[in-house]
């Protein structure tokens, strides 16, 4: 196995100070669903997508045709590095913004820090990586809100704009489109190995940080009308919502799947974080697989900043399966 380890000096390590990491740390989908099943918010005509579907963020049109995006997602600490998981957050929630296919417009922190354990040095260098990453999305920062919390936590609430007759949404994919995949799987298990040993793997921290801008401005210019991105749900639960909200069956490539090295020797040494193997018994029942336990344990991984799921063709993202009509499953692995 292919791994970078990098020595981090006396710093504390901050996934020691969570019980769980990135979006695994997620409230699992069914329990969710669960907890917001019958709640109604104000109803408006001009909420283009609101909670029915659980799409990335919510839209709204205003005056001058134009959508506003709105979402907001924070998380525990998925590497040791304080620098690196601001990055990683900030990257994670302007995601959700892109993968509606809009433009992240502002953004604002959201911290949760135990002052009295942790250095406020630490914090700045959160601070710092969110702020980094969000100027390289051409995103403001202007505030945001911190509390005194006895687990860290880091993330943004982002306010986006779209074409609200382009937008990209979860209940959206028919059956003859591909499936493509803009970033490999695997950084669940190996963000788990991370916590464990403290070893560093730097493809997953590249590909964690990357922003989805480009997947998004592909897609667009394919005329791509569904997409999400593959977070704490994995692959697997985030089609499912797809197709489940689009009334359709998601049929997946297995052996086209990409992974990023080390995963698979990860997952064989037991690495699996507690939401990934929820993520697959969440789906279980509506999935029909000829695969083995651990290739699909794969497919659920949970994701932290993930790349898009989208229904058709991107460039340079491999195919990874297709959308058929719905049949006795809402998705199939092959």
């Amino acid at each position: 196995m292919d791994t970078t380890t990098t020595a981090r000096g006396a710093a504390p390590r901050l996934t020691q100070f969570a019980h769980g990491g990135g979006c695994a740390c997620k409230i699992p989908a069914g329990e969710l669903e669960a907890m917001v099943r019958g709640l109604v918010g104000v109803p408006s005509p001009e909420l283009l997508v609101g909670l029915d579907d659980g799409d990335d963020a919510a839209a709204v049109r205003i005056d001058g045709g134009v959508a506003v995006l709105a979402t907001a997602d924070f998380f525990t600490p998925v590497v040791d590095d304080a620098y690196d998981w601001g990055r990683i957050a900030a990257a994670n929630a302007l995601s959700d913004v892109y993968a509606m296919g809009g433009r992240p417009v502002l953004a604002v922190n959201l911290l949760g820090w135990p002052r009295d354990v942790l250095p406020l040095e630490l914090a700045s260098e959160v601070l710092r990586g969110g702020l980094d990453v969000a100027r390289q999305a051409q995103c403001p920062v202007a505030g945001g809100h911190s509390i005194d919390d006895p687990e860290p936590k880091y993330g943004m609430a982002v306010t986006g704009v779209a074409d609200p007759d382009r937008l990209l949404r979860n209940d959206a994919a028919v059956a003859g489109l591909p499936i493509s995949l803009t970033k490999p799987l695997g950084v669940g298990v190996l963000n788990n190995r991370h916590k464990a040993t403290g070893e560093v793997f730097e493809e997953a921290v590249a590909s964690m940080v990357a922003l989805n801008d480009r997947a998004c401005a592909a897609a667009l210019e394919a005329g791509v009308r569904a997409a999400t991105d593959v977070t704490g749900f994995g692959l697997l639960g985030h089609l499912y919502k797809m197709a489940r909200a689009s009334g359709v069956t998601a049929v997946v490539d297995a052996a086209a799947v990409p992974y990023i090295d080390g995963a698979r020797q990860s997952l064989r040494d037991g690495f699996v974080p507690g939401g990934s193997r929820r993520n697959l018994d969440w789906v279980r029942p509506h999935l029909r697989a000829s695969l083995d336990e651990e290739e699909l344990v794969l497919l659920a991984d949970a994701q932290t900043s993930g790349g898009l799921l989208v229904v058709g063709e991107v460039p340079g993202a491999p195919v990874v399966g297709e959308i058929v009509p719905r049949g006795e499953h809402v998705v199939e692995v092959r």
